[in-house]
C-alpha cells in the first residue's frame, strides 16, 4: 500500500511515519503540510491510502477528501480532537486515529485497509490501459501492447516493442492491478503470457523468455516452474477491454 501522509504539522507527519515503518507492506509515497499539496500529490503519485490531519490551514482534512476523484485512495483521518468523527465518516474514511496515535490501534487500522484493498482487487477488473505521468504529458498504453515489465527500485519500466516508459509503481503492486495476463519470471521482471513464444533454457535452471518483439528476458530458477505451469494451463485469458 503506497501512502499519503497530510499534515500541517512536521513532527506529527515524522511520527507517523516512524509508526508505518514497521509495516513491511506500507509504502511512503509522500507527504504534504497542506490540502493544496495534498490533492496535487494524489494526481502525481496515485496512493493507495491518505492518512489525513483534520484541522489545516486554509484546506481542511475534510476538504481535502470531499475533492477527491471517484475510486480515489482511501482516508484515515489523523487528529487530536474527536468532533471530527461523524463528520470523517460521512466522508466514507476508513478510520479515524487520534493524536497521540497509538502503535497497537494503528497496526488495526493498516489490516482494516489490508482487507479493504483485498477485497476491492477481488472485485476489481484488471484495467485496460495504463496512464503514464511524462514531465508534464500523460502517455496512455493498451495493457494488450505490454510485452513485459521491468523493476527499478520504486519504479517499473513497462516495454511495449520498442517503446519503454518509467512508471512510478513497484513491480509487485502494479502486477497485482493486472491479474492473470502477466506472470513474473524474475524478482525484476515480468512478462505477458500472450506474447511469449519461446522459453530458452540456461545453466543451473535458469532460462530465457523470448517474445514476440524479440525482447529476451531472463527467467531465473525459482520463477521457471511457475512460468512453465501458466504456459501450459493453456492461453492465457484475453488482455482487458
Amino acid at each position: 500500500m503506497r501512502v499519503l501522509i497530510v499534515d500541517d504539522e512536521a513532527p506529527a507527519r515524522a511520527r507517523l511515519k516512524r509508526l508505518l515503518a514497521p509495516f513491511e507492506d506500507v509504502q511512503l509515497a509522500g507527504e504534504a503540510s497542506d490540502g493544496a499539496a495534498a490533492l496535487e500529490l494524489v494526481v502525481r503519485f496515485t496512493p493507495d491510502v491518505l492518512f489525513l490531519d483534520v484541522q489545516m490551514p486554509e484546506l481542511s482534512g475534510l476538504d481535502v477528501a470531499a475533492s477527491l476523484p471517484d475510486g480515489g485512495p482511501a482516508v484515515v483521518f489523523v487528529t487530536a480532537f474527536d468532533r471530527y468523527a461523524i463528520d470523517a465518516f460521512d466522508a466514507q474514511a476508513v478510520d479515524y486515529l487520534l493524536k497521540p496515535v497509538d502503535p497497537a490501534r494503528l497496526a488495526r487500522t493498516v489490516q482494516r485497509l489490508r482487507e479493504r484493498r483485498s477485497t476491492s482487487r477481488a472485485r476489481a477488473a484488471p484495467p485496460a490501459q495504463l496512464v503514464i505521468p511524462d514531465r508534464g504529458r500523460m502517455h496512455v498504453v493498451r495493457c494488450e501492447a505490454v510485452d513485459w515489465l521491468e523493476a527499478a527500485d520504486n519504479y517499473v519500466i513497462v516495454h511495449a516493442g520498442a517503446q519503454h516508459w518509467l512508471m512510478r509503481r513497484t513491480l509487485a503492486g502494479l502486477l497485482a492491478d493486472l491479474g492473470e495476463a502477466f506472470v513474473r519470471c524474475h524478482r525484476s521482471a515480468a512478462v505477458a503470457l500472450g506474447h511469449v513464444t519461446q522459453l530458452r533454457s540456461r545453466d543451473k535452471g535458469d532460462a530465457t523468455v523470448l517474445l514476440r518483439s524479440g525482447a529476451q528476458v531472463a527467467c531465473s530458477r525459482q520463477y521457471r516452474a511457475e512460468l512453465v505451469r501458466r504456459l501450459a494451463s493453456g492461453s492465457p485469458p484475453p488482455p482487458p477491454g
